[in-house]
């Protein structure tokens, strides 16, 4: 492999003696290294810019005391973004999690005390209220209430239901036209198109000030109308436009992309950190998950913005009860090594869950792109809204939001619960309060186990259509619902099996009559994380999350054992995660970088030209005219072009992109008198002496790469796409004894890769 060594004129050159070509530090040409739209950034260009500018306030620092206050203040900006991406984060998650709240509540009912609070609010300080009845005070009123003053009945039953599609239609209706309307790309998670951004694609807009006002109302929408869909993915993309959009603010991180993809990778920590009340799963989920590139400072920046954004939702305390999350939850019974068995079933569970949901998912998103489908994404929302809505109010299980379901599932029933769920015979015949032991399931129980495998059902079902529609849908609560339905079904199971059965050999030994041997709501907890599992491949953010949310260091071997199995499952099954299918769907060029390519092709087998096609189009580094080269641009499409000493020699000088060419003769043409077609181009150092009266020459050796990747034609393939990963190449030349051959971009390496695994090579759509 060779490397070129850089020019010590990088940032130097002129052009004659009436016009010098502004340097990047001092004047920097507008556009100039900068990227279009759908392409990959240069991260050794950028990193290298970065050094330049960080070693010229350095120097700077030592001249005069502003300059010094200057070099603190860039040292500290940095942290500067993180405190304000924190609180930004927070704050909208904040504003998020009380607005769906209330609106979810307005589908049954509304306060007469005050619009504004939701049902529990409503309650909160009612006279007329007991403790049994809790949920039913005088001041909530159903709409069968206000509308035909009665709550009992079949008449009352019908208009309530009525109400409830009405709304859900109307919210969902609302969501995905501001969603075509004004920010298409507010929909979905966001997660794969984040993935793709922090690997170094660049896709204008995506984390624009229109798209955080329209996600952050179009999220609370969607949540509202009752879909099968959670909040905590899209907070990552909120989160990311925060952090994109506090970074303009900053010339640091304004003027550098890689630079930027440091911040956007702390802000989906952030992100994390508010949708689960979990900082250190936020900073280990955007390590494990979403991150390319995330170097030691990147960590502790990302676990400050963690932090902060923590802090900011903790203290708006959305829920009224001092938690981040909805369902928080303690467990105080420990578990038993026997109990490992059904763990490691829930995880078996979990990844042949989440297989299941990527090939079906990704089969319909693909119909959705291939068929008439795709046009019509406003009847498509209405018609899983309604028919969602119309399955969902009849049982009390579905007809709740996704959180709460998840909330309750998790609960570990105590004396003072009225839920069918802890409706259990002889529950008052205890000594201690804190503790009660396993006893028969009541009637309650039964009932609410028939309408869990119900809500079981539609929750797989409903799922796979809901992800990936025109609205903004996280994937983090429907998985965790699956899970936790499984779970505390095979809880509840266990817990009277143990209860009738204590005296088999595998309850004896640790669970006697009338103790409290088994937590169904630990089943529920270990069953979520195994179908999350299932769904991402995350395995220690996750473990980290869990155990963030419940508070129960105790139980985390239970939730290793499930998400390794799961993912265990899941992988035998398909490799990729919900994440990596969706950006294979869309085409974006992403480089896996847990994917280990072994086939034993060489570069010369992927470079571009081929044996049969046309010679490689290069430039000469002072040969040709400005219409030569202005010719070239036009009469082709790639992203940049080999600087050569001659055709003949094939000998090369270096690379430069289509784009600063493209700006710097428009500059020259602009600025420089004199800079006519017929203008020789340079890119060399010295320009020779011109006879008289020819037109100046223009000299661009500014914008060329001196040092552009090379390897030999011999070079095995795992070689380059292990430099393509790991240095974030955009393109890499080939040479044989020092002649340029061809060029390999990461669009081939990726065509490549799909090609040797029996893909389709033309679903890579950028580069």
């Amino acid at each position: 492999m060779a490397m070129w060594q850089e020019d010590k004129s990088y940032n130097g050159g002129g052009l004659g003696s009436s016009y010098r070509m502004m340097d990047f530090l001092e004047e920097p040409i507008p556009g100039v290294g900068t990227y279009d739209d759908f392409n990959t950034i240069d991260w050794v260009r950028e990193k290298s810019r970065d050094r330049d500018r960080h070693r010229e306030i350095t120097n700077k620092s030592k001249e005069s005391t502003w300059a010094l206050i200057h070099s603190v203040s860039d040292a500290f900006s940095g942290w500067l973004l993180m405190l304000l991406i924190g609180l930004l984060s927070g704050s909208l998650a904040g504003l998020i999690d009380i607005s769906a709240h209330w609106m979810t509540d307005l589908k049954e009912g509304i306060c007469t005390e005050g619009l504004w609070f939701n049902h529990e609010h409503c309650c909160w300080n009612s006279k007329h209220v007991t403790f049994k009845d809790r949920d039913k005070c005088p001041e909530w009123n159903s709409w069968s209430q206000l509308i035909i003053s009665a709550d009992e009945g079949a008449f009352a039953y019908i208009v309530n239901y009525f109400m409830y599609v009405l709304w859900a239609l109307l919210f969902a209706f609302l969501a995905v036209s501001l969603v075509k309307v004004f920010a298409p790309y507010a929909c979905g998670s966001g997660i794969p198109e984040i993935k793709t951004i922090l690997s170094g694609f660049i896709i204008r807009g995506y984390l624009g000030k229109w798209t955080l006002i329209i996600k952050t109302i179009t999220l609370v929408l969607a949540v509202s109308s009752g879909l099968s869909l959670g909040k905590e993915g899209p907070l990552v993309h909120v989160a990311c436009c925060c952090g994109n959009i506090l970074c303009h603010c900053f010339n640091k991180y304004r003027k550098n992309e890689a630079k930027r993809r440091e911040v956007l990778s702390a802000a989906a920590a952030a992100g994390v950190s508010v949708a689960f009340g979990a900082p250190i799963g936020g900073v280990l989920f955007s390590l494990e998950e979403v991150s390319y590139y995330f170097p030691l400072k990147t960590l502790w920046r990302s676990f400050f913005a963690a932090l902060v954004a923590a802090f900011t939702l903790r203290s708006i305390n959305p829920f009224g009860n001092s938690r981040l999350v909805l369902f928080y939850v303690e467990f105080h019974t420990p578990w038993h090594l026997f109990e490992l068995v059904p763990f490691i079933l829930l995880g078996i569970f979990g990844g042949l869950w989440g297989a299941l949901f990527i090939r079906t998912n990704i089969a319909w998103c693909r119909k959705r792109k291939t068929t008439q489908l795709g046009k019509y994404p406003v009847i498509e929302v209405l018609v899983v809204t309604a028919i969602t809505a119309i399955l969902a109010f009849p049982n009390e299980y579905t007809r709740m939001s996704t959180s709460e379901l998840i909330s309750e599932l998790f609960n570990d029933c105590g004396l003072l619960d009225s839920s069918k769920l802890c409706d259990y015979e002889n529950r008052f015949n205890t000594s201690k309060a804190a503790e009660l032991p396993d006893r028969p399931a009541g009637a309650g129980v039964y009932s609410a186990m028939w309408q869990l495998a119900l809500t079981l059902i539609l929750k797989i079902v409903i799922t796979i259509f809901t992800f990936g529609m025109k609205i903004p849908s996280g994937l983090f609560i429907p998985s965790m619902a699956v899970g936790a339905i499984a779970g505390r079904l095979l809880g509840v199971g266990m817990e009277q099996l143990a209860y009738y059965h204590h005296d088999w050999a595998i309850f004896n030994s640790w669970c006697s009559q009338g103790a409290d041997c088994i937590t169904p709501g630990l089943y529920a907890m270990v069953g979520a994380a195994a179908c999350l599992g299932g769904v991402t491949r995350m395995t220690v953010s996750l473990v980290v999350i869990m155990f963030e949310l419940t508070g129960g260091l105790e139980y985390i071997v239970p939730l290793m054992a499930a998400a390794m199995t799961s993912k265990w499952v899941a992988d035998a099954l398909g490799r990729e995660g919900i994440y990596d299918a969706h950006i294979r769907l869309n085409g974006y060029p992403f480089l896996e970088a847990k994917e280990e390519f072994a086939h034993k092709t060489l570069a010369m087998d992927v470079m571009k030209p081929r044996r049969n096609d046309p010679s490689l189009t290069v430039l000469t580094q002072d040969s040709m005219t400005v219409e030569d080269v202005e010719t070239i641009i036009s009469e082709t499409t790639y992203s940049g072009f080999p600087v050569v000493v001659s055709r003949e020699s094939q000998r090369l000088v270096g690379f430069v992109l289509r784009r600063d060419l493209i700006i710097s003769i428009e500059n020259a043409r602009k600025k420089q008198d004199g800079v006519v077609s017929t203008s020789i181009i340079y890119f060399t150092e010295h320009s020779p002496p011109m006879p008289p009266y020819t037109p100046p020459t223009l000299k661009l050796r500014n914008i060329l790469d001196l040092s552009p990747f090379t390897v030999t034609d011999l070079t095995p393939m795992e070689i380059v796409v292990d430099i393509f990963r790991k240095l974030g190449l955009r393109q890499c030349l080939v040479t044989h004894n020092g002649r340029l051959l061809g060029i390999i971009t990461k669009k081939d390496v990726l065509k490549h890769i799909a090609q040797m695994a029996n893909q389709d090579p033309d679903s890579i759509l950028f580069n």
